[in-house]
């Protein structure tokens, strides 16, 4: 019984909530010296002139370069005239990184719809039923898990804070924002980079299925890489300046062009012997994708 007591008392924080991970930035692969800066910049550019940048991202980058210069606002790109350019709070994006976990995009954006529709505050959300919570994003799969997730995010926010927000990370450093995040049970190192990324305008590299099969594709980790190694791995090797741009168009490429991640070896070759897909030529070299 007293070693059952210990081991519960390990698996607990000091406020009595489950604990997460703290999120590390040790360096997995220091000698593995890609990608480069050049090649970061190349398929940027290669990416951009195939794709133009993706609309769905415009937005945030315009959040960007106007945090970087104001007084370039008027001059931004124009958004679609679908698309909503408010900001959104930091607590949204960090929710709707949660619901777009294991399932299509479309499905994640209907599931926040629904789940505003149904809760009009985040102080609705706190005060529901689980259930209830569960039908409102039931259409984005995983609606228990994801429920769960998010209603102990808010709990632990308004204990910690006294209310549902978390507008005061943007006055934290990038190293803060992890730590601080990491102590929400479910949080992990993606949804943290994906809110650091967009919602606070900071410079990181989230790296989802789409960003890590082409990484892995043309060689910028080694092939026995995971997924929390190629974001630490990315994070070190990628320039600040590049990141948000390349990350939005290595995503956007992910969902458009399979052949540079295709599976098997007879459909790899026809696929990697199309032109049409510029990070072909990365993938022919990356059979040297060995740590030195």
């Amino acid at each position: 019984m007293k070693m059952q007591k210990s081991r519960k008392r390990k698996q607990l924080g000091v406020d009595g909530h489950s604990k997460t991970p703290k999120i590390t930035t040790e360096e997995p692969y220091p000698s593995y010296h890609r990608p480069t800066p050049d090649e970061c910049r190349s398929v940027r550019d290669e990416l951009l002139a195939l794709h133009g940048f993706p609309a769905e991202f415009l937005k945030y980058r315009r959040q960007r370069l106007i945090k970087t210069e104001p007084t370039i606002e008027a001059k931004s790109e124009p958004l679609d005239n679908n698309y909503d350019d408010g900001e959104e709070s930091v607590l949204d994006g960090l929710v709707k990184t949660v619901l777009s976990q294991n399932t299509a995009e479309l499905n994640s954006q209907k599931a926040f719809a629904s789940l505003k529709s149904a809760f009009p505050t985040w102080e609705d959300v706190l005060a529901a039923e689980s259930k209830n919570l569960e039908n409102a994003i039931r259409c984005g799969g995983l609606a228990p898990r994801k429920a769960s997730c998010i209603k102990n995010v808010l709990r632990c926010l308004h204990e910690r804070k006294g209310k549902l927000c978390f507008e005061y990370l943007r006055d934290l450093s990038i190293d803060e924002i992890k730590a601080e995040l990491s102590n929400f049970k479910g949080v992990g190192p993606k949804t943290v980079a994906c809110v650091l990324m967009f919602n606070l305008q900071q410079d990181d590299f989230p790296v989802d299925t789409h960003v890590f099969e082409i990484a892995r594709a043309i060689g910028w980790v080694p092939a026995t890489a995971d997924r929390n190694k190629t974001y630490l791995h990315l994070n070190r090797r990628i320039p600040n300046e590049l990141k948000f741009d390349l990350n939005c168009l290595l995503y956007t490429h992910g969902k458009l062009c399979r052949k540079c991640t295709m599976k098997g070896s007879s459909q790899q070759k026809s696929a990697r012997n199309d032109d049409s897909c510029p990070l072909c030529t990365y993938c022919k070299n990356s059979s040297m994708n060995k740590i030195p």
